[in-house]
């Protein structure tokens, strides 16, 4: 029997909020460990009739909850019940990392020095096991076009990745500062063989105050997507943030702008910011 209970978070599930959700221990057989789901259900969920979209979200325990965030929260239940007027908002998963794991689970690619190489379980993990499970729970829309990944820094890695891994699965990526770095950029060389693939919908972001290594690396991913037929406002939606830093604050901010485009809408574009 599938077993979801509130979660502990004062403010959300009362009128007009978004309610919160946790699956507690969920066995991933393909990475031989455990983790809590997190599902945030968007305001009037109980009483609507509506399938949503959903979003797959790494770095779950930083999204929702200050309590558990390593440095503040995406103010994620905010921004889900400020959509509380769209007929269909999504839902969000959130998948937390496991701690010293992190590295590993992230980046399908070997760093010599840092790790890697279990970003291919992990990916199995949420298309075989935590999918099914969300799309078994809930009213969800399960189909590639409703199915977005996305996550910041190394989870912007895994997910840009995952977008081209399961192209099948996602019809869009949030890619946030993604570590692109990792494993001596080996994920730019991957989009590069791969470009000719018919992937969904990027968004690609990063702040200024980020660093000009990060930024230089962004820029190129932005180069090869555009060189595979991506197109801004079409398929591509870029922000350079004006004094964006590497935190979860920028993170939660620009993902509520980016939102509407990553579910097909809008393309994303937020004061202060601009395609480079």
């Amino acid at each position: 029997m599938i077993e979801w209970k509130d979660y502990p978070l004062t403010g959300t599930g009362g009128p007009g909020q978004a309610a919160l959700k946790v699956y507690p221990e969920v066995l991933s057989p393909q990475l031989r460990n455990y983790r809590d789901i997190l599902v945030a259900l968007p305001p009037g969920y109980e009483e609507g009739r509506h399938r949503h979209p959903v979003v797959y979200m790494q770095d779950g325990q930083n999204l929702f909850d200050p309590a558990t965030s390593y440095a503040g929260d995406w103010g994620l239940v905010g921004t889900l019940t400020a959509m509380a007027p769209e007929p269909a908002p999504p839902i969000l998963v959130g998948i937390p990392n496991i701690g010293r794991r992190r590295r590993y689970e992230y980046s399908p690619f070997r760093d010599i020095i840092h790790g890697g190489g279990g970003g291919d379980r992990y990916l199995a993990f949420i298309v075989e096991t935590v999918k099914p499970l969300v799309d078994a729970s809930f009213r969800t829309r399960p189909e590639r076009p409703n199915t977005v990944i996305a996550g910041s820094s190394l989870g912007g890695l895994i997910s840009l990745y995952g977008l081209f891994r399961y192209a099948d699965i996602f019809g869009a990526a949030g890619v946030q500062s993604p570590a692109l770095w990792f494993a001596d950029g080996a994920v730019l060389r991957f989009v590069e063989e791969n470009g000719a693939l018919a992937v969904g919908r990027v968004h690609l972001d990063v702040g200024t105050e980020e660093g000009d290594e990060a930024l230089h690396d962004v820029r190129a991913l932005k180069r090869l997507l555009v060189n595979a037929g991506h197109r801004e406002g079409r398929d591509l939606s870029y922000v350079e943030e004006q004094d964006g830093e590497h935190d979860e604050e920028a993170w939660g901010r620009r993902f509520a702008v980016a939102l509407p485009f990553l579910l097909g809408s809008q393309g994303a574009r937020e004061p202060g910011s601009h395609g480079g």
